[in-house]
């Protein structure tokens, strides 16, 4: 429990002074809700005696007093803003940054971390259960740490005024400490299944939604459904083998502290009868008998919470340590940028051992276009992937600009290039910013003028708010034609040195097709490019046609070259002649 605790404190950052602080006014808060209990002990204890006969009360200490009474609700309420205003939003202001760093992580990853990762782990992850860090968080922390000390402070209190309520209280102290001790370690024991389920409903909505169309199209709706169930009712029974299994540990802390208070209680009539004490002690502790211990009856909660709380952070920390597949990389300007494969091989699944390729070279001259060619899960894209580092090879080298890519930064890489992908993805944003998420600093103009590039101007202004309108998530209120023209202006303003084309006209009407590949071939000029492509029509005029099949270099050459050769490339296009 403590080391949870640890990590917590740990885990608010530059916001530690601010929790201890608001430790220390927690602290104080407790005696000033305590002050007036001893008060009211101490002024009937005079009135008592007053009316024995004992000692006569003076009417000054009644409004004297009162005063006091209201100075300490005065305090306790300064005490309590300022533990507010220093701990409460700390959780809301770390969760945050964390977000933002394991979305930095994430984006430099290999891809093959998605592979060993679900995506609702890392959504679950990062929503809901960073949720729930941030919200109990620093709850946790205020109620151990204060619970503790405080009672750690009454029960020497209890020592002073009377050695055996004292004993009594540590007694039943160290019993509900050994109880939530367990509580906790069942805790850990059985939550990670619980947040394992939690991350696999995620993964499954994630799932369900995505691939309800082809559910409903094939009238297997309620079918789609059934992972989800399943997982439901596997996290529901997780989450109540939890409660069963801290409730009876639970029991036991709650009942230590009860006969505590009875034994403080017995422990004060005993001293009063046998004079070792006084009539306002004796009062005193009949008043703090049963709700001495309240702050730390409520740590039975923070016992459990602690153990769900340490197994968030593991899961936090291993996103957040996840390798970055560029952190021996260098933040390198490129002067120049051709391109070149040496020896290349790669598999996605090295266990496997099937590769995607094989010893693949090939050079790519600055300024050139380079057509890549050839049957469908030959390696196309892979090549393409690895120029980009989006993984890195297993064997031989991948050079860009004469340095092997290893020795970049993903994001010094990065830069010099632009890339469109058959599968175009699209921001829940504006038409205009995601176009301009190519050059976030281009003007309206700028953005324009990439639009009619790539023959989206027309269809943008017929939208109703022009350039201003929303596109939706993924881009869902426009066609595929149109979300492929897009990609392609934000590959326009971008204006990189290397142009990486996959499958870019593959979505576009036969119309649409001629007048965006116009426009490519206009962008194509005086810069690196390299072209993916099905439909070879496209590509006849390629400085250099690769063909890959079973991820190797089957032939290369120019178009006129690979024709005369009769091979491969000729076969492909004597089909699509005929198709």
């Amino acid at each position: 429990m403590i080391k949870a605790l640890m990590r917590i404190v740990r885990w608010t950052g530059p916001y530690k002074k601010r929790l201890i602080l608001g430790c220390v006014c927690s602290f104080f808060m407790t005696w000033a809700t305590a002050a007036p209990v001893m008060l009211a002990a101490w002024l009937l204890a005079r009135v008592a005696e007053d009316a024995r006969g004992i000692h006569e009360l003076d009417p000054s200490w009644v409004w004297w007093s009162l005063l006091t009474l209201i100075a300490c609700i005065g305090l306790r309420f300064i005490l309590t803003y300022g533990k507010n205003r220093l701990q409460e939003s700390i959780g809301y202001e770390v969760a945050p940054e964390d977000r933002i760093k394991i979305g930095n992580v994430l984006m430099r990853v290999p891809l093959g971390y998605f592979d060993e990762v679900k995506t609702g782990d890392i959504l679950a992850t990062a929503t809901t259960e960073l949720g729930i860090l941030e919200l109990q968080g620093m709850k946790m922390v205020d109620a151990v740490i204060n619970g503790y000390i405080n009672l750690a402070a009454v029960v020497a209190f209890l020592f002073i005024l009377e050695p055996m309520a004292g004993f009594a209280a540590l007694t039943g102290t160290v019993v509900s400490c050994l109880a939530l001790t367990a509580v906790n370690r069942v805790s850990k024991r059985l939550t990670p299944r619980a947040h394992a389920e939690t991350e696999q409903l995620a993964g499954d909505i994630v799932e369900y939604v995505r691939g309800l169309g082809t559910a409903k199209s094939y009238g297997h709706g309620g079918a789609a459904m059934r992972p989800i169930l399943a997982t439901i009712r596997r996290l529901k029974e997780a989450r109540i083998a939890i409660e069963f299994g801290f409730t009876p540990r639970n029991l036991v802390h709650l009942v230590a502290f009860k006969l505590a208070s009875v034994g403080v209680v017995a422990s004060a009539v005993w001293g009063y009868a046998n004079g070792g004490i006084e009539l306002w002690m004796l009062l005193a502790l009949c008043a703090f008998s049963f709700t001495v211990f309240s702050g730390v009856e409520r740590v039975n909660d923070s016992a459990h919470m602690l153990g769900d709380l340490d197994d968030i952070m593991n899961r936090i920390d291993a996103i957040e340590n996840a390798p970055y597949i560029d952190s021996a990389g260098r933040d390198v300007p490129l002067t120049e940028h051709g391109i070149e494969l040496r020896g290349v091989s790669f598999s996605y699944g090295r266990e496997s051992g099937a590769k995607a390729l094989s010893d693949v070279s090939c050079d790519i001259p600055e300024k050139t276009t380079c057509a890549i060619v050839g049957p469908s899960g030959s390696g196309k894209t892979t090549i393409a992937n690895l120029m980009m580092r989006f993984w890195d090879v297993d064997e031989g080298s991948v050079l860009v600009g004469g340095h092997d890519v290893r020795e970049l930064t993903c994001d010094s890489l990065l830069r010099n290039f632009s890339a469109v992908f058959q599968n175009v993805y699209l921001f829940n944003d504006t038409i205009e910013n995601n176009i301009r998420f190519g050059r976030p600093g281009a003007t309206h103009e700028e953005v324009v003028e990439a639009a009619k590039v790539a023959n989206a101007d027309c269809f943008i202004r017929e939208c109703t708010d022009g350039y201003g309108t929303n596109i939706g998530d993924r881009g869902v209120k426009l066609s595929g034609g149109q979300r492929q023209r897009l990609s392609i202006a934000r590959a326009v303003l971008k204006n990189p040195d290397i142009l990486i084309l996959d499958e870019a006209t593959s979505a576009l009407d036969t119309e649409s097709e001629k007048l965006v590949q116009d426009a490519l071939n206009n962008l194509l000029k005086g810069r690196t490019s390299v072209v993916i492509a099905h439909r070879l029509s496209t590509i006849h005029n390629a400085d250099l046609i690769v063909v890959v099949d079973h991820g190797r270099i089957a032939e290369r050459g120019t178009h006129n070259e690979l024709m005369a050769r009769n091979g491969i490339y000729a076969k492909l296009i004597e089909m699509q002649s005929f198709d």
